[in-house]
């Protein structure tokens, strides 16, 4: 037996922390401790405990950027200290704020002058995004309806039934119907005319998507303005459209700059978009813009006054830091449009890389789109012996997080294999999955073999009974012979 021996003042000053006490005692769970600890031992044990995370790079669940430049990785740790919200002390660092609200506005065809600031926010995410402008709409709904001696207490918002999450919580939070567009197999996205079909004069707006997060599919916008444009014509109303950019903001500019889907629509009067996705930067920064002053109403907006100019501002949060806002404007200046292109580019042809090999495979449907976020959405031709939850868990053996789900509702008995291809997402990395893809399929292809014949001495019996001679036997099997062996070298390569 090992008797636990008391510390000794040698403890705080040994130069391994695995020769100390330590390495030997837990880290505390639930109540902080009585005594202080050195601070490498706090570090390496935090540190170790840390590794058992998956690798960020290799978690192609996430749209977050995980990798930046080490130049950008300083600006961050040198500005990590300063309260975004004390503006008066930190002018500077809101000015880098504007000056991205304003390249971010003019890059979605907000209508602001030659030297006029737009109007937006920087938010925590797109999450904090779509409150602020689902909250604006709201707002001058209500403030209409009152102005007309109307009913303002049943607001509501369509969407489609692949919305993220957080406009249930809008919805929830802040007292609006939520009317959803459900998506039928073969078509994952909101319909632009059953979308419509549910405004009302309730509507507060209808809610796009650029990007669904379940196969990266761009929402045809355009088609939803034309017949939003129709319907308010026949009915007097106004009822405006919000794009949920998270994903698609920053590549659709890029990638697909003729596709209409911004403020060059009349209808569209804020879009979010999340810096931390496809604006390059790490977890924890997003915009929303809206297309002039007039559409977010000025009883929301806060004004801080700061060396003698009006700030104002409109957030759910208060101090958040200023790190992730600064390297926002680095990566805008440092890659330019054509730096942005380009990783976009990149993102598309890996993309394209991964759904070939797969549909090579002969395993796998594919149901994202080529056009549209750079995200590979697969499901299984066949699930009678195993389905997508099982490849997904034995990727993770090789280090890969490829998230399995089901569809939304109504098309909820489809299960969905999703990898987002990132800017740090090599082509080596690329053909290296598809390699771990081929290497799982194989592996339960031995563990739950098909059955390729029903059974072999009834089918022959059964044959000769009805005159079929012993040479066209012979040639089935070995038609049934060669086709395993094509499966065989497909899993293989």
């Amino acid at each position: 037996m090992v008797f636990p021996r008391p510390p000794s003042e040698s403890d705080l000053f040994l130069h391994s922390n695995f020769a100390s006490r330590y390495a030997r005692d837990s880290l505390p769970r639930f109540s902080m401790p009585e005594d202080s600890m050195p601070k490498e031992a706090a570090y390496q044990n935090i540190h170790d405990e840390l590794q058992l995370d998956a690798i960020p790079k290799l978690n192609l669940a996430s749209f977050v950027t995980t990798s930046m430049e080490e130049e950008c990785n300083k600006l961050i740790m040198e500005s990590i200290n300063k309260n975004y919200v004390d503006m008066d002390e930190y002018p500077i660092t809101t000015d880098l704020h504007n000056r991205c609200l304003n390249m971010i506005a003019r890059m979605f065809h907000a209508e602001t002058g030659e030297n006029e600031n737009a109007i937006g926010a920087g938010t925590v995410g797109s999450s904090e995004a779509i409150m602020l402008a689902g909250l604006a709409f709201k707002k001058k709904w209500q403030n209409k309806r009152k102005a007309e001696g109307k009913p303002y207490d049943k607001p509501n918002l369509v969407t489609g039934s692949n919305v993220q999450v957080c406009w249930e919580k809008f919805a929830r939070y802040f007292e609006v119907e939520l009317r959803e567009v459900e998506v039928r197999e073969g078509y994952y996205v909101m319909d632009p005319a059953k979308a419509v079909e549910l405004v009302d004069e309730n509507t507060i707006c209808v809610a796009a998507i650029l990007g669904s997060t379940y196969n990266g599919e761009f929402e045809d916008v355009k088609l939803l303005n034309d017949l939003l444009l129709e319907k308010n014509k026949q009915t007097g109303w106004d009822t405006p459209i919000h794009v949920d950019a998270a994903s698609g903001g920053f590549i659709a500019p890029f990638l697909y700059p003729e596709l209409e889907w911004d403020f060059r629509l009349p209808l569209v009067k804020s879009i979010n978009v999340s810096g931390h996705k496809y604006g390059l930067v790490y977890a924890g920064i997003g915009w929303v813009i809206w297309r002039t002053k007039d559409d977010l109403p000025e009883d929301l907006v806060f004004h801080i006054n700061y060396l003698g100019a009006d700030q104002p501002t409109f957030t759910l949060n208060f101090s958040k830091g200023s790190s992730q806002i600064i390297a926002q404007y680095y990566q805008l200046i440092r890659l330019g449009q054509e730096g942005y292109r380009s990783i976009m580019e990149n993102c598309r042809e890996n993309a394209m890389v991964l759904k070939e090999d797969l549909e090579k495979s002969g395993h796998f449907n594919i149901l994202s789109k080529d056009d549209g976020v750079p995200v590979v959405a697969f499901s299984l031709k066949d699930r009678s012996r195993y389905d997508e939850f099982k490849i997904s868990e034995m990727l993770r053996r090789h280090g890969w997080i490829v998230p399995a789900y089901p569809m939304p509702p109504a098309a909820q008995h489809i299960n969905v294999l999703r990898v987002v291809i990132r800017a740090e997402f090599s082509r080596t990395l690329a053909e290296r999955l598809v390699l771990d893809i081929h290497s799982v399929l194989d592996e339960l292809e031995k563990v739950h073999p098909s059955k390729v014949t029903k059974n072999t001495k009834e089918e022959n019996k059964l044959l000769v009974e009805n005159g079929v001679k012993n040479t066209a036997l012979d040639a089935h099997s070995e038609i049934i012979a060669q086709e395993s062996n094509k499966r065989q070298k497909i899993m293989v390569a």
